[in-house]
């Protein structure tokens, strides 16, 4: 389960993916998503990993209904710098 951002505190997206890597590369290459494209929703700035698909499934279900400060708070609470997390990682 993963959320993007456009930019600190901007337009926010939840997904799930059983390859992020692939996933936000496709968002980046505005490939498979019209709203990812339309606002330009690519930074990857936060991410929870599970062993199960059906548990991602429903933690990305329960997140989509946050509120938007919920979602915030998250972010900034793992990534207070809203670094693209993606950046990070030796793919």
């Amino acid at each position: 389960m993963y959320i993007l951002a456009s930019k600190p505190r901007g337009t926010l997206y939840t997904g799930v993916t059983n390859n992020l890597a692939r996933r936000v590369s496709e968002h980046k290459s505005k490939l498979g998503c019209s709203f990812t494209a339309r606002y330009n929703v690519s930074n990857l700035v936060y991410y929870e990993q599970f062993r199960d698909v059906n548990s991602a499934i429903h933690r990305e279900k329960q997140v989509k209904r946050w509120r938007r400060v919920w979602k915030i708070e998250a972010v900034e609470g793992m990534n207070p710098k809203w670094d693209d997390l993606y950046l990070r990682f030796n793919w």
